[in-house]
C-alpha cells in the first residue's frame, strides 16, 4: 500500500456572499474531488491543540502525526532546519519576512503594514535585499540566512524566546503596537527600512506596480527542534514535496526525504506538475511508502483577501495535483490511499488563520465506498466523522 497526502494550505473558509453563500471549496470547479468524494470517507479533523496559535507549523505537525503540544518548539527553527542553518542549543531562530510597509511621511512606528509577502517577491531579488540588510546589521550575535521568496531566517545567538506578532495577522494596521518589545530587534527592523526603502530593486518594483520589499519583520521565535523519526514512528519511509521551508524543515527534522522541485515557489503559479512528478516517482520508483504534497497557494490567496484567486488555487489543486496524481497511481498498479485536507482555515474575511476544524477526504483504492457525499466544510460536519486530536488522523490514514 502507498500513501499520498495532498494538503491545500489554508483551503478551508467560511460561506461568502459573493459566492452565493458558498465557501471557496464548495464554489470551485473540482471534478476530481467531486468524483473521489463519492467513493471516500469524509469527515472533520481538529489540527490545532487547545491554547496553541493556529498556524501552518502546528497544523502540519498534527497532520504528519506529531502532537504539537509535545514537539513544537517554534516555527522558525523548523524553517532553519530546511535551509541547513546550524543551531546551537542556546540559539533562537526567528522568521525574517521582508514585508511591505507604507512609505508615508510619518515616523517608522506610524507606518502601516501593507503586504506580508511583498507581492510574492522572487527568492533571487529578496536574497539581494537580505544581503544588503545583513551587511549592515549582522554581527556575532545576529546572523541572517536566505530562505525562499519573502521568507528568511535570523539566528539570535544566546537569545530568548520572545513574543512576536505574525505580520499576516495585522495587515493594514499601524505597526507601532506590534513591533518587538526587545529594543535590539525593534531597532533592527527600523534600520532595515532605512536600508531597503530606496534600494534599486525596490525603486524598480514600484515602477512595475509591485509592492516594495522594504522592511524586515521578525516573528516565530523558537529553539532547536527535536522531532522523532517518522519512519521509526510509523514504519513508513516518507517524502516531502513542498516549496515552503517550514514543511521542508519538518521533514528534515523527522528524517523524511525532501524533493527539490524547480519552479516550486509557494505561489499561485507554482510548478504543480513537478510536484506530482516528484511524489509519484518517490512512491512508484524510489521505494518510498508515503508522500506529502503541500500546496501553499490557497493560504497565500486567503492572506491576500482575494476570493477569485483562492477559488482558482483550489481549482489548480484539484486539476493539476489531485487528478494527475491519482491517474498515475492508478496506472502504476499500486494499491494506494489518498488523504486530502487543509491544515487550517484561512478565511477571506479575516485574511489570517483560525483554529476551526477542517474537512478531510480519505480514499482507499482497494475499498472504495459508495455514497452521495461531497467534499466541503458543511459535508464534513454533516458526516458525523470527527477526529478531535489532529495528530491521530494519520493512524486512521495508515490503518
Amino acid at each position: 500500500m502507498k500513501y499520498l497526502v495532498v494538503l491545500g494550505d489554508g483551503m478551508a473558509d467560511e460561506p461568502i456572499d459573493r459566492l452565493g453563500g458558498k465557501t471557496p471549496l464548495e464554489y470551485a470547479e473540482t471534478p476530481n474531488l467531486d468524483r473521489l468524494s463519492r467513493l471516500s470517507e469524509i469527515g472533520m479533523v481538529h489540527t490545532i491543540p487547545e491554547g496553541m496559535k493556529p498556524g501552518s507549523d502546528t497544523a502540519n505537525l498534527s497532520v504528519i502525526g506529531y502532537d504539537p503540544a509535545v514537539y513544537y518548539s517554534g516555527r522558525s527553527p523548523l524553517e532553519a532546519l530546511s535551509i541547513g542553518v546550524p543551531m546551537a542549543e542556546d540559539d533562537i531562530a526567528l522568521r525574517c519576512n521582508i514585508v511591505t510597509i507604507s512609505e508615508d511621511d510619518v515616523p517608522f512606528e506610524q507606518q502601516r503594514i501593507i503586504d506580508h509577502s511583498s507581492s510574492e517577491i522572487s527568492t533571487e531579488d529578496c536574497a539581494v535585499l537580505l544581503r544588503a540588510v545583513s551587511q549592515q546589521l549582522a554581527d556575532e550575535t545576529y546572523q541572517f540566512y536566505v530562505g525562499t521568496s519573502y521568507r528568511h531566517c535570523l539566528i539570535w545567538k544566546g537569545g530568548s524566546v520572545v513574543e512576536l506578532t505574525q505580520p499576516h495577522d495585522v495587515l493594514g494596521q499601524v505597526i507601532g503596537q506590534y513591533l518587538p518589545e526587545d529594543s535590539v530587534l525593534r531597532e533592527m527592523m527600523r534600520k532595515s527600512y532605512d536600508i531597503l526603502v530606496d534600494h534599486p530593486i525596490n525603486i524598480e518594483r514600484k515602477k512595475q506596480g509591485l509592492n516594495p520589499a522594504n522592511c524586515c519583520w521578525f516573528w516565530g521565535a523558537g529553539t532547536k527542534p527535536r522531532l522523532s523519526s517518522f519512519e521509526e514512528k510509523t514504519g513508513k519511509r516518507g517524502m516531502m514535496v513542498s516549496a515552503v521551508d517550514l514543511l521542508k524543515g519538518i521533514a528534515v527534522g523527522a528524517g523524511m526525504g525532501v524533493a527539490l522541485v524547480e519552479g516550486a515557489n509557494g505561489g499561485l503559479n507554482t510548478n504543480y506538475a513537478g510536484k506530482v512528478d516528484a511524489a509519484v516517482k518517490a512512491l512508484t520508483e524510489d521505494g518510498y511508502d508515503f508522500a506529502y504534497i503541500h500546496v501553499e497557494a490557497p493560504d497565500e490567496m486567503g492572506h491576500q483577501g482575494s476570493v477569485e484567486k483562492k477559488v482558482q488555487a483550489i481549482h489548480c489543486l484539484d486539476t493539476k495535483v489531485i487528478g494527475p496524481a491519482v491517474e498515475r497511481l492508478e496506472a502504476s498498479g499500486e494499491d494506494f490511499r489518498l488523504l486530502v485536507l487543509p491544515d487550517h482555515p484561512t478565511p477571506i474575511r479575516l485574511r489570517t488563520h483560525t483554529s476551526d476544524s477542517v474537512p478531510y477526504l480519505l480514499y482507499d483504492s482497494t475499498a472504495p465506498q459508495a455514497h452521495d457525499w461531497s467534499y466541503s466544510e458543511a459535508q464534513g460536519r454533516k458526516s458525523g466523522n470527527f477526529v478531535a486530536e489532529g495528530h491521530r488522523l494519520i493512524d486512521r490514514f495508515l490503518g
